[in-house]
Order: C-alpha cells, then structure tokens, then sequence
C-alpha cells in the first residue's frame, strides 16, 4: 500500500482542540486520525481507520484461534428480548429506544447476550454441538449523559463481544480461561500495558469477572493492588476485611452527652477529647458511627427507598460502589428531610433506624460487639459506647466505604486493631486501615477498560428456555460466558501509553504505515521517494510519501512526529552522494543510512530481523 500525503484526506493542527482533555483526544484531532462529528461521536479518517482496521484483526486472529466462529447481529433490535430479559428497565437512559412507523418499539444494542441465546437456541439441539463460542466486532451504541475524552467516553463505538456456551460449569470454567488468556495475547500484541482485575458484573449478571485495565494516569477506572501479592481489583469489587466479632455485653452502657454545633465529624471528635468523653482524651474520627442517608430507586418501582448506611468516620461513602453493590438501582444522595421527621440531620443514629422501619446496612468493620460514638438522635447530641449487637442490629453489611491507599489487602492482608472486645471506656471502633498482620497493603492506580470478561452462568439460558439434548437423552440447560473488548476504545488506550511531547507513537503491529518517506528537497528526491515507496509496498510494506509541494522541510518534520510512524526515511540533501536518514520514532535514533539496499534494510526493521 502506497499512499501520498498530498491526495489523501489528512489535516494535521498545529494547535490543541479546545474541547480535548487527554492525550489521545488531543494527538488523535491533531494527527489527522478522527474528526468529531456530534458529541460523543468521531468519523476516522484513512489514517485512523488503518490503525482501527490492525487493531481489529489482531483481536478478529486470536479469537479465531481458539476456535471462537464470528457472526454478525443488527445493531438495531426489538425491545421485546430485553424486556424478557428484564434489562431493558435496568438499562434505563443509558440506552438509545426508538419506536418504528408502526410503533413498534426497539433499542440500538449495548451488547447482544440476548440475540446470542435466541441464535443458538434457534439452530443448536444437541449436546454434540458443544462447546460453542460465537463473536461479533460491532458497532455498540451507549447514551452517555456526558460523552468525553475522545474516543474513551463515547456514545457510539467498536466493540468484539463473544458468547460461550457449555454443557456445564467446568466447560464454561474452561471457555473463561482460554479467553482469559487469548485477551492477554491480544493486549501484548497491541503493545499495551495492563492489569487484570477483580471486578463486579453491573448488569450482565453472573457468578465472576474480570476487567483488563490500561495502565494511564488519566484512567476514569480507579483499581487497587497490593504491595506483597499479585491481587488486584477494581474499586467496587474490593472486599473488606472484617475484625472478628467481640462481646457486647462487654461494654459500658450507652451514655447521652451534648455536643452542641458538631455536625461534622471533624467537629465531633475535636468536643469529644477537649470534654473527655466517656473518660477518654484519644478519639478519632474511626471512632465514630457516620450514618448516610440515600435514596434508592429500582427499576420500575413506584415509590424509591430510604436507605442508611452505617460506617466509620474517617470514610467517606463511595456512591459507585454503594451503585455496584445494589445494581440494577440507582443511588443518589437523600434530600427530603422535611418528609422524614425521624431522621435528625447531623446527628442520626442507628438506635431508632428499625423503629422508624428503615433498612440499615453497614460497613464491614461494623461487627457485632465494636462501640461508637454516634449520633444520639436529637439535635446536639450524640451517644458513647453504642454497641453493635446491643443497641442496634443492622439488616446486613454493604461495599460502600472509599477504599484507601494503605488498607489491608483482602487476599493477604489483614485487619486493623478494634477494640470490640475491650470492656473499659477505650471500647471503640475499627478504622480498618492500619495492618496489623504485616500482609500486603493496597495502593490505588489508575486505569482505562479495554476488555471484561463473565462467566454469565444460567441468566440468559434460564430466560429464554434454551435447553439442548443431553448425552443421556434428557433435556440439559447450557451455561454461557461473555467476552468484550472495546476495539475503538483500545486505539485511544495505545495512543494514551505510546505518546510523547511532539505526538503519537505507534507500536509496529498497529501502526497505520510501517515507513513515512519525507521528501526534504526541489530535485530528484520526490522521483526517489515515490520510488523507494513503490518498491516497499511492492515487497509489502506500508508507504506514506509525504510528497507535499508547498509544505517546507520543518512541517513535514513536525507532521512526521505528529502522526507516529515508526520510522521515517527523510529523502534529502545527501541523496546525490548515495545517503538518506533513517529515524525511529520511538527511540528518536536518527542515522544516515546507504541508498543502495535501503529496501533489504528496512524490511530486515520491520520484520523484526534486525538492523
């Protein structure tokens, strides 16, 4: 393939889009690679569309590999399959619905776990058909409330999903893992650096997940891994790690101070030890009993719920995790105080929450026999030595507190001193972040999904009645896994990890051209370049001749830099004496290298058989 700069379409910026935020927003405007076209939208350009046709391949090769048989389903579809399904009310605004001339009403797919079942509960009968894994590379639309960051945070994009199907839970045990591992292949070989992660499901259901992680500072997914072990995890799947459970008749009996203008917990503890509370002069914030009220509504019902949730302190409340761990509800912060007299803002305690026949859920630290200082339930008040197990009993424990830097690691960590067994006036509360057992603490990355992968188990099966012949002769339900991986979203992701201050730098395998030849002179160097281009693309190579007229020396420089190309062959002043310069891109090697077998010499490069 050869292609001239002057014919094809690509319009590079000198300056910064004003709308772009990172880096590969900003890299992939500027070079020419996408154009904007609605929010949350983006044309690619022949430039663009080149490094998102390698991409594709590379994931379309290694899922073939293993066997996996590629279909292709509308991305226009009925709503009556996701109504059964039941994720068409969880969905919610984040799907785009439209309704026919007839009024029939449809969605433009998210994802297609559904049209999977119906397909092969269409032409699948018999066990000997199994396993079986199907895979699309489409195009997925999402309705974004606030589409950003370029091709990260999009309303329409590439996606490969596969659908397994097994007999049985060590089938899709088997199906997980041979897809584990071909996304690790898939991910190597575009050159990015990433993590697996521990995650929760959302709305595709199922027993386990994980997510692949692109490792960049301006990662919008928050994930955690330990300093001792090989655990990572997204934020709302990390777990807890509880103290163990004390004596709650261990502890003094609950007492009522006044604690006048502490609203705050910061405020509270300052009044606490200047009053010696409970005879005590070292409270801290993870001490105390902070009760959040939230609303919480689910899909289809008529009235939400009031819901409070009791942590220490020193945490704030993580509304995506508290959002993971209720799904498919959505969560937002209480408001209507006025309406529910009961609950004293500023000073809410959990002694009343059952009486006022509201559900409360704790953080795990929260265990039967710790002690807290809380609120007393009137203004201006608040209680010492309120005990778990004594004087409230929580309807259950809830993943809702921040997850911080330096909290034990769930998988070898463990858990910070409590005092729920101590039976004096210093019977407090766990703060969950000191570790005490020398294991592994967490520290906080950042990261962009490029892929996730469930084991869906029975949910769509059970749905929509998919049963299969066994080998006995009896009817056997198959079990599914899903795969996805974001194909556009994986091009931004490269361009975020292979960038520097002058533009892009494209690993080979994804590159859109293997050699840009730049044509740095008025005489026989634009022949010679077009050439050399016809004698690459003729061996195989990808050739882009920057054969600009009316661009000086310096942009062909700067464009050259800009678009990424790993290497650059600058056709200029030296070439009457036999020589031209060979540039790489990513080591910024600039060499002067013979005319004669400068073809040889350069597929030797991009081979990768050596200089």
């Amino acid at each position: 393939m050869l292609l001239r700069t002057s014919t094809t379409l690509l319009r590079t910026l000198r300056e910064d889009p004003a709308d772009a935020e990172v880096p590969s927003h900003r890299l992939l405007l500027r070079a020419g690679y996408i154009r904007r076209v609605a929010p949350g939208g983006y044309a690619w350009l022949p430039l663009g569309k080149l490094v998102l046709d390698r991409v594709t391949e590379i994931v379309r090769s290694e899922l073939a590999a293993i066997g996996d048989q590629e279909v292709h389903f509308p991305a226009l579809l009925p709503a009556e399959p996701y109504r059964t399904s039941g994720r068409w009310a969880e969905y919610g605004d984040d799907i785009f619905t439209l309704a026919d001339r007839r009024g029939a009403e449809h969605l433009l797919a998210p994802t297609h776990e559904e049209m999977a079942t119906l397909l092969v509960k269409d032409l699948v009968s018999s066990y000997r058909d199994f396993p079986l894994t199907i895979f699309q590379i489409q195009t997925k639309f999402r309705d974004e409330a606030r589409p950003r960051a370029g091709l990260l945070r999009g309303r329409e994009f590439l996606m490969k999903d596969a659908y397994s199907f097994d007999l049985d839970d060590e089938g899709l045990r088997e199906s997980y893992a041979r897809h584990r591992a071909a996304y690790r292949r898939v991910f190597d070989r575009l050159g990015l650096d990433h993590t697996v992660v521990q995650a929760v499901s959302g709305a595709m259901g199922g027993s386990a997940s994980e997510e692949f992680l692109a490792t960049t500072p301006v990662g919008e997914d928050t994930y955690v891994g330990c300093t001792a072990c090989d655990y990572a995890a997204n934020t709302e799947a990390v777990t807890t790690p509880a103290p163990p459970a004390g004596d709650p008749d261990s502890h003094l009996p609950a007492e009522v101070h006044d604690t006048p203008q502490t609203p705050t917990i910061a405020a509270l503890v300052a009044l606490a030890n200047d009053r010696k509370l409970a005879g005590r002069h070292d409270w801290t914030a993870a001490d105390t009993l902070k009760n959040v009220v939230l609303t919480v509504r689910r899909p289809g019902a008529e009235a939400a719920e009031v819901l409070v949730i009791g942590l220490p302190g020193d945490r704030e409340v993580d509304l995506k995790r508290v959002a993971a761990a209720l799904h498919p509800a959505a969560v937002t912060v209480f408001d209507d105080w006025a309406a529910h007299p009961g609950l004293v803002r500023g000073y809410l305690g959990p002694q009343v929450l059952a009486g006022l026949g509201l559900r409360y859920l704790v953080d795990p630290r929260v265990v039967t026999g710790t002690a807290w200082l809380t609120g007393a339930n009137e203004p201006g008040r608040h209680a010492t030595d309120v005990v778990c197990g004594r004087d409230f009993a929580p309807d259950g424990t809830i993943e809702a507190a921040e997850v911080r830097p330096g909290d034990p690691c769930p998988a070898c960590g463990t858990t910070g001193t409590t005092g729920a067994g101590d039976g004096g006036s210093n019977g407090g509360g766990s703060s969950g972040s000191s570790n005490g057992g020398g294991g592994g603490e967490l520290t906080m990355r950042r990261g962009i999904e490029i892929g996730h992968i469930f084991q869906l188990g029975r949910r769509f099966t059970d749905v929509f009645a998919l049963d299969v012949l066994g080998a006995a002769g009896k009817p056997v339900r198959p079990t599914m896994g899903c795969y996805g991986i974001g194909v556009s979203r994986a091009v931004a992701a490269i361009a975020e990890q292979h960038h520097d201050e002058r533009g892009l730098v494209w690993p080979a395998a994804v590159a859109p051209c293997d050699v840009h030849l730049v044509v740095a002179g008025k005489g026989p160097q634009l022949d010679a370049a077009l050439d050399l281009g016809g004698r690459l693309s003729a061996a195989g190579l990808r050739v882009l001749v920057d054969d600009r007229a009316n661009a000086s020396v310096g942009v062909k420089f700067t464009d050259a830099e800009l678009i990424g190309i790993p290497r650059a062959v600058v056709v200029g002043r030296r070439l009457p004496e036999g020589y031209v310069e060979l540039r790489e891109r990513a080591t910024g090697v600039h060499e002067e290298v013979t005319w004669d077998g400068l073809v040889d010499q350069l597929l030797r490069r991009v081979r990768g058989n050596g200089v």
